[in-house]
C-alpha cells in the first residue's frame, strides 16, 4: 500500500512539474518551436512518466525512513505528541505574525526571513512542548482542580440533615496495568482478572511476549513449558470477553532489559506495574513508579490460623526433624506435622499448636488430633483412678475404724459378764 502511494504522490509532482516548469526549459534549449511539446498535456505527461519511474528509486528508502519514524512516534507517549503538536503549531503561529512585516516588503528577505523565523520558532515550541510536558499536565489539572473547587458554594452554611457528605479523596488511579512476564508465567493473573478487583486496562507489551516465546523456545524442558504455558494464558484472556486487555508495540531499542522497558512504558503512559518480581518492586519503588505485586496481595489474604483450631491435611513428605510431616494448606502454606512420618499420602486431622511468620511465608506447627484426645483421655483415666484410690483407701480406714471400735466394745462386755 505504502509502494502505491509513493508512486502516485510522485506522479503528481511530475505532472505539476512537467505542466510549469517543462514550457521554460523547452524556450531556454530553443525546442519550443517543436509543436509536439509546445503542449500542456504532453508537458505534464511526460513530467508524469518521469517522475513516476524516479519513485521506483526512492520506496525502499522512504518506507524504511517511514518505519522509522513510525516506530519513533510509537514509542512516545500520547501527552508527549499532543503537547508537542500543539506548541509546534504556537511556534508557527508565532513566526507568521512575526513574519507579516517581512511579507510587506518587496526584495529578497521576504521569501528567505519568514521561513528561517517559521523553523526556528516551530522548534523551540515543539521542544517546549515536549521537554516540560509533565509541568504542563500538573498546571492544567491544578488549575481545573482550583476552578472546581472555587464553583462549590461554602458546604459549611449548609444543612445537610439526612443528606451524605461526600469527602474529597486524593485519587490514584492508573488507567494501564501492565504486566510483567514472571506474573503472566505464574497463571494467577488470569483469575484476578475475571474477579474485577483490577480497574482499567491490562496492557501486554510486544517485548513481553517476545520474551516469553523466547523462553518457550529454551532447551531447558521446565523453561519451556512455563513459556507456553504463559503464551496459553495470555491467548485465554485475550478470548475471554470479560477482562479488558490490549497489547502495544511500543519498544525501546536502546533499552535492552525487559525490566527496565516496563518502567519506562509505566512512566509515559501513567500506569503500574503488575509483578511477582520482588527486586522489581523495588527498583519501581525507587523510581517512584507504581508497582502491584500479586505475593504480597496473597500474603495479605492468607486467613488467620489460631493455635487451638482443627484443620485436614494430607502428609506428603518426611520432615527434617525426627518423625515429623509435612503438608501444605491450598494457598500453599506448609503445614508440620508432629509424629506425620506415620501418616504420609494419608488425610490427618490435626490440631494447630502455632504459627511462625517468615520472608519465606507462614509455616503452622501442628499435632494429630488423635494423639491429643489421647493426652486427654490420659489425662482423665489417670484422674479416675486417683479418685478411685482415694476413696477406696477411705472405705478401708472407715473399715478398720469400725472393727476397732467394735473390738473394744466386745471387750468392755467380756468384763462386765465376769
Amino acid at each position: 500500500m505504502r509502494k502505491y502511494i509513493i508512486n502516485a504522490v510522485f506522479a503528481l509532482f511530475g505532472l505539476a512539474v512537467g505542466i510549469t516548469i517543462l514550457p521554460a526549459l523547452w524556450i531556454a534549449s530553443g525546442l519550443d518551436n517543436v509543436r509536439l511539446l509546445n503542449n500542456g498535456y504532453i508537458d505534464g505527461l511526460i513530467g508524469l512518466i518521469i517522475f513516476y519511474l524516479l519513485s521506483f528509486l526512492f520506496i525502499k528508502p522512504i518506507t524504511d525512513a517511514n518505519t522509522r519514524i513510525e516506530k519513533y512516534l510509537n514509542s512516545r507517549s500520547p501527552g508527549w505528541i499532543i503537547f508537542g503538536s500543539l506548541f509546534l503549531i504556537g511556534g508557527l503561529i508565532l513566526a507568521n505574525i512575526i513574519s507579516i512585516p517581512f511579507y510587506m516588503m518587496h526584495n529578497m528577505f521576504a521569501n528567505i526571513i519568514p521561513p528561517i523565523l517559521m523553523i526556528i520558532f516551530g522548534f523551540i515550541g515543539f521542544r517546549m512542548g515536549t521537554s516540560r510536558r509533565n509541568d504542563w499536565k500538573s498546571f492544567s489539572i491544578t488549575k481545573r482542580k482550583t476552578t472546581e473547587t472555587n464553583s462549590e458554594p461554602d458546604k459549611k452554611d449548609m444543612d445537610y440533615d439526612g443528606e451524605v457528605l461526600r469527602r474529597s479523596v486524593k485519587k490514584e488511579f492508573y488507567p494501564y496495568k501492565i504486566v510483567d512476564t514472571s506474573v503472566v508465567i505464574d497463571g494467577r493473573i488470569h483469575q484476578l482478572a475475571q474477579t474485577g478487583f483490577l480497574e482499567g486496562k491490562i496492557m501486554v507489551p510486544d517485548f513481553v511476549v517476545h520474551e516469553l516465546q523466547l523462553i518457550s523456545d529454551s532447551s531447558d524442558n521446565q523453561k519451556r513449558e512455563r513459556g507456553r504455558r504463559g503464551l496459553d494464558i495470555l491467548n485465554e484472556m485475550k478470548m475471554d470477553q470479560t477482562i479488558n486487555i490490549e497489547t502495544t508495540t511500543r519498544d525501546y531499542d536502546n533499552i535492552p532489559e525487559v525490566d527496565m522497558k516496563l518502567l519506562k512504558l509505566a512512566k509515559e503512559i501513567g500506569g503500574a506495574v503488575l509483578t511477582n518480581d520482588y527486586n522489581l518492586s523495588k527498583v519501581s519503588e525507587f523510581q517512584n513508579v507504581k508497582v502491584l505485586n500479586i505475593n504480597e496481595l496473597a500474603k495479605v489474604l492468607k486467613p488467620m490460623v489460631l493455635p487451638g483450631e482443627t484443620m485436614t491435611v494430607k502428609v506428603i513428605k518426611a520432615g527434617t526433624e525426627r518423625e515429623q510431616g509435612v503438608a501444605y494448606l491450598e494457598d500453599g502454606t506448609m503445614v508440620v506435622v508432629e509424629d506425620g512420618k506415620y501418616f504420609i499420602d494419608k488425610q490427618v486431622d490435626v490440631v494447630v499448636t502455632s504459627a511462625l511468620q517468615t520472608d519465606a511465608g507462614k509455616m503452622i506447627f501442628a499435632k494429630p488430633k488423635h494423639s491429643m484426645n489421647g493426652i486427654q483421655s490420659n489425662t482423665s483415666n489417670n484422674g479416675n483412678k486417683k479418685s478411685s484410690s482415694t476413696q477406696s483407701t477411705n472405705n478401708a480406714n472407715k473399715n478398720s475404724k469400725n472393727n476397732s471400735r467394735n473390738k473394744r466394745g466386745e471387750h468392755r462386755n467380756g468384763k462386765k459378764v465376769r
